[in-house]
């Protein structure tokens, strides 16, 4: 097992190579991983769970507006299930606080019916609609004009970032390799194996990788690597999303996830509770050209305090913490485009939404499943080490407060980063972590150094000695 970020891939062949290591190419590893196979994952970043994985609205999902028999409302309902088991076994913080789908006008409570008729075929029994008292009784800080909503009592909020990372983690212990800054440039699909088959033979910014399977996660560029196997099934059109995040006093004006009616563009701006103990509202959908077009708007930032102000008015006012943007990968499609190509050893798992971070542990499933149809021998499974992942929810114990932690190691006693407490015994497992933090934000995403209302201002120069005299 290793992570490397330079030098040449080794020159052996893989049994499978996972081309995009954020959540469901981290998911697709790990499950891979449970057989005894010679497995790489890699991707174009310093990190994990560097692209769409880390900018999205952290919600696990039950799947209840799903399109009914499509692959995505079954392995988001399956998913929903898996991750959360897969969370309590973990530490993974998830908060199941429920969701308000909220109609603000006839026609929005016209669809709310037709929305319970969805859920039900999807496998999801228990919302119901609600009236405008009990709505107001629920959500006090609601703005006026609310004429009901659908109440989904399953849907929770998750930290993705521990997500994706608890993945990578457990693969990476369990005999991946993982290849970081392997940014896959060209492939070569029928390279001579020395027997009777074949190779692919991947082109990368560090060097040959070869593999005899390859599944393809690559996110917003995951219609390019299929060219490059000769296929068109699907573009991807990046969706940037933009958000906002609301200091911690602002938790209490918000106390379920509230939902618009969802659009053929997406599930629109909602209001929600973060695990971290902020407010988060968002996102905006802009399809654009560019798949690296993770920068913030003025136009943008305006429609989302025009749109919160309807939706949570008191809100507005609240200190905003951040603002940041993420981009999807939007298809022409309206379901997931996971197709296996039997002949050339090759997967493709694209048009992965919103939804990816809740169906990520059914996705691996899937296509672990399509892998061994196309003739890759899995043999006997065996479960994975367990990992512990450190708690970055505020609904449990962090590690400032832990008195006996903190007897054993004092280090997880003396904060570094007053807004969000994280002490330096977490910034120093970070950097030593099996996957660990190669820039200050990866060091964020592991532990929220820097990431509180001061956003650094104040611990920014102790961090950043710190990460500087761990590499």
């Amino acid at each position: 097992m290793s992570v490397t970020t330079v030098g040449s891939p080794p020159p052996e062949v893989y049994d499978v190579t996972v081309v995009g290591a954020g959540v469901v190419g981290a998911a697709i590893a790990r499950e891979l991983s449970r057989h005894r196979l010679r497995i790489a994952l890699v991707d174009a970043s310093d990190d994990v769970g560097n692209g769409t994985s880390k900018a999205n609205t952290a919600i696990l999902h039950t799947g209840f507006d799903a399109v009914p028999g499509s692959l995505e409302s079954r392995l988001v309902r399956e998913g929903s299930r898996m991750l959360a088991a897969y969370a309590a076994e973990t530490g993974i913080p998830v908060e199941r606080i429920g969701a308000l789908l909220v109609a603000w006008d006839e026609e929005q409570l016209a669809t709310l019916p037709r929305l319970v008729e969805k859920a039900e075929r999807n496998g999801c029994h228990d919302t119901r609609i609600i009236g405008p008292d009990e709505l107001r009784t629920r959500e006090p800080h609601l703005g006026p004009g609310a004429l009901g909503a659908l109440e989904v009592p399953g849907e929770s909020i998750i930290c993705p970032w521990t997500t994706t990372l608890a993945y990578a983690t457990q693969a990476v212990r369990a005999g991946v390799d993982l290849h970081l800054n392997c940014r896959v440039e060209a492939v070569d699909r029928g390279v001579p194996d020395g027997g009777n088959g074949f190779t692919h033979e991947l082109t990368t910014g560090r060097g040959p990788l070869h593999t005899r399977h390859l599944v393809n996660a690559a996110g917003l560029y995951a219609d390019e690597i299929d060219r490059m196997l000769g296929h068109s099934d699907f573009t991807v059109t990046p969706r940037r999303g933009q958000l906002m995040v609301f200091d911690k006093l602002a938790r209490d004006l918000v106390r379920h996830i509230l939902l618009p009616v969802p659009t053929a563009l997406g599930k629109g701006v909602l209001v929600t509770p973060t695990v971290y103990g902020n407010v988060l509202l968002g996102p905006t959908a802009e399809d654009l050209d560019d798949k690296s077009a993770t920068r913030s708007t003025a136009e943008g930032v305006a429609l989302l305090r025009d749109k919160g102000r309807r939706i949570l008015p008191v809100l507005i006012d609240e200190e905003v913490t951040a603002v940041y943007a993420g981009l999807r990968a939007a298809t022409e499609h309206d379901d997931y485009r996971i197709s296996a190509h039997p002949q050339q050893r090759y997967i493709t798992v694209g048009g992965i939404r919103s939804t990816g971070l809740t169906a990520s542990m059914a996705i691996a499933g899937y296509v672990t499943e399509l892998l061994e149809a196309a003739g890759l021998d899995l043999g006997a499974a065996h479960e994975p080490e367990p990992v512990s992942m450190p708690n970055l929810g505020e609904a449990f114990p962090r590690p400032y407060e832990r008195s006996g932690l903190i007897a054993v190691d004092p280090e997880y006693g003396t904060l570094v980063c007053h807004c969000e407490r994280v002490s330096r015994g977490e910034i120093r497992d970070a950097l030593t972590s099996t996957v660990p933090a190669r820039s200050l934000d990866g060091l964020r995403r592991r532990t929220r150094a820097r990431g509180g209302r001061c956003q650094g201002f104040y611990c920014g120069a102790t961090v950043r000695a710190l990460f500087e005299a761990g590499q």
